[in-house]
């Protein structure tokens, strides 16, 4: 007689019984049948094809079979998180995180769910929130090397380098072997200024995985390292790899730009940014034309008016120093010469302020109809959202993320005593540093020369619509100047942030402390004027850039006296 073989788990019925066992009060009963609920899921041939799609990276097939599946059982906690995972690969963290939290609330006990919900949290620069997430899991799992690495990457995100760094080599003394841990780790030591120790971890993770792009920029982007002919062979033979991705193809294009930059070959190095550039631009379209209707709309808000009738509104709290601009524009050099200060804290680039101007884009109350205590609440938040980045008793502390130039007019309404300081670069010299930099996140209108012009040009627009409403309200610091007349600017900058003249401030290279940005070899010696022009070498290229700046380009650093965006 043929053997017949057990019927499979039922997952509903294996649901059913959890519930019953809560409901009785028998939780660790009711968690074994929440998990092995997961697990009779995880067998269904849907779910294993669905699994299959995602590996292969066919989000439109995977999210064609679970969304069927999630519509006949709603509480297929399994079926749930590989719906999160699909959010996530598609960049939707709050849909992520939002299916993640289903997960957990039907199946508390779900480790994995909840190793992804700190990782998405994390990928949403909440890593406070992230790392209450892993602490929760580090007591199931204390030893788990996956947990450890991410927690290290938090504690990284929110100044905490010495544990995160120490996590690091807790890690790679177990598992020497991970290249991308490598990289993670020299990330961290070139932030804290340990240069020689951060190019020997990412040169152990070229020995491991030499077609791995990203650690190779991270070397470029160091911007001292040179690059022997034995690397440009090497990142040569990775281009010509079978299957490599473009995610590595892009950061090898990048670093070749700047090994034969290095040369002083224009021409090579030209063609792998724009190569480099050009993959990137496919993975993150940019239309310029949305950053105008963005300034079209502030001027429109922002008026002499709107702020007459807001006098006395908003957090009176002076302690933000808002660094603002294009980025590669100086604003690291900046940062570095307030945080010499004895009265300023440097932080990093903080994501607050964009995060606050879309929850108010995203809701029903547009910022003119935001009542007396509404605003003042923002300028709280934005206060209590910071303060994890605050590591000294300092009275001011820096946030000098570039971007938020956009958000001046909403600065200035909710922290009507915040100090903001304009880095401006020369057109050609910020917009071809632009491009010829790859961003680790964000920055899509720097992939195309056209593309870079035209933001900065609307930047320009914007800053000068604030001159003539706010007038005086912003220092604007211009990089050649800064150059050529070090004392005379760091003095008026000092003056315009209300802080009585430091003799450190002149000697800003000797300060030690964390710098994450690009510049950060660079602002760790005296200003030179190396660099000052870098697009030179590769003008017969820049027709494009030319045009898109326009009067912009003719007149700097004065502005045209009927600025249009277009």
């Amino acid at each position: 007689m043929p053997a017949f073989a057990p019927a499979a788990p039922d997952p509903r019925a294996l649901r059913r019984a959890a519930l019953a066992a809560r409901k009785a009060g028998r939780h660790e009963e009711g968690e074994r049948f929440e998990l092995a609920a997961i697990d009779a899921s995880v067998t269904d041939p849907v779910l294993i094809e669905a699994a299959a799609a995602l590996v292969e990276g066919d989000l439109r097939a995977a999210e064609q079979l679970l969304r069927p599946r999630l519509r006949d059982d709603p509480f297929d906690v399994a079926a749930i998180r590989m719906m999160a995972e699909l959010a996530g690969r598609l960049g939707r963290y709050r849909d992520a995180e939002a299916l993640l939290r289903r997960a957990l609330e039907l199946a508390p006990a779900f480790r994995p769910a909840r190793a992804n919900l700190a990782t998405v949290l994390h990928r949403q620069n909440r890593s406070v929130e992230a790392l209450a997430e892993l602490d929760r899991l580090v007591g199931d799992d204390p030893d788990n090397l996956s947990h450890a690495n991410l927690r290290a990457a938090a504690l990284g995100r929110i100044g905490e380098f010495d544990e995160a760094i120490t996590l690091y080599e807790a890690v790679l003394a177990q598992a020497p072997d991970q290249p991308k841990v490598w990289m993670s780790y020299g990330h961290v030591l070139k932030t804290v200024g340990r240069t020689e120790e951060a190019i020997t971890a990412y040169r152990r993770a070229t020995a491991i995985r030499p077609e791995m792009g990203e650690v190779w920029w991270s070397l470029a982007n160091l911007k001292t390292v040179r690059f022997s002919d034995e690397d440009v062979n090497a990142m040569t033979a990775a281009l010509d790899r079978p299957g490599l991705s473009d995610d590595d193809r892009l950061h090898l294009h990048f670093a070749l730009g700047k090994a034969h930059e290095d040369r002083r070959d224009a021409e090579p190095a030209f063609r792998h940014y724009a190569e480099g550039n050009a993959i990137r631009r496919r993975q993150l379209p940019y239309d310029s034309a949305d950053t105008a209707e963005q300034v079209a709309r502030a001027k429109a808000i922002y008026t002499p008016d709107f702020f007459a009738a807001r006098t006395g509104w908003g957090c009176p709290a002076p302690d933000p120093i808002f660094i603002l601009g294009m980025p590669r524009a100086g604003s690291t050099l900046v940062e570095q010469i307030l945080a010499s200060h004895s009265q300023v804290e440097g932080t990093m680039e903080l994501p607050d302020i964009p995060a606050i101007a879309a929850r108010i884009g995203a809701g029903e109350t547009s910022v003119a109809e935001l009542t007396r205590d509404q605003v003042r609440a923002l300028g709280e938040e934005y206060l209590d959202r910071t303060r994890v980045q605050r590591k000294t008793d300092r009275p001011f502390f820096i946030d000098k993320l570039p971007n938020n130039w956009a958000h001046v007019g909403l600065i200035r309404l909710i922290l009507p005593h915040a100090r903001i300081v304009d880095a401006r670069r020369h057109p050609l010299a910020s917009c071809f540093s632009n491009f010829k930099q790859h961003f680790a996140r964000g920055q899509s209108f720097t992939y195309g020369l056209a593309d870079v012009g035209h933001y900065y040009a609307s930047y320009v627009a914007l800053m000068a619509h604030f001159d003539r409403v706010l007038p005086g309200h912003v220092h604007r610091i211009i990089y050649e100047r800064l150059v050529d007349d070090t004392e005379a600017e760091i003095r008026a900058l000092l003056a315009a942030m209300r802080l009585p003249f430091e003799e450190p401030c002149l000697r800003f290279w000797e300060t030690e402390r964390a710098v994450r940005t690009a510049s950060s070899e660079q602002v760790r010696r005296p200003i030179n004027r190396e660099g000052l022009e870098p697009w030179k070498p590769f003008e017969p290229w820049l027709d494009p850039l030319k045009q898109a700046l326009g009067d912009v380009l003719d007149t700097y650093p004065e502005v045209p006296a009927l600025l249009t965006v277009a």
